[in-house]
């Protein structure tokens, strides 16, 4: 991943520090509910992913894998859903 100059890290904390009220958003068109039809969340990030060994439950194991291909992606899922769930998504 590459650092930001200098330049830009300082403009982008000054506008992050800014309340919404400051902001000017003229130039950009008002989105209506249709806008929004079909979107998804996260489509494009890629979290890199970290490989490791865990120990789990055999029957939760099971339970994960009887619902077919892509159980270990299903379990990070899940796992994410609980991370959001308590407020530690960063």
């Amino acid at each position: 991943m590459q650092k930001l100059p200098e330049l830009l890290r300082s403009e982008l904390a000054a506008l992050t520090a800014k309340p919404e009220s400051e902001l000017d958003f003229s130039d950009m068109p008002a989105t209506k509910e249709q806008d929004w039809q079909g979107a998804v969340r996260g489509k494009f990030y890629r979290p890199v992913k970290k490989q490791l060994t865990v120990r789990i439950d055999a029957d939760v194991l099971a339970w994960l894998k009887s619902q077919g291909k892509g159980y270990q992606s299903r379990l990070n899922d899940i796992l994410r859903a609980a991370m959001i769930d308590k407020g530690r998504h960063r």
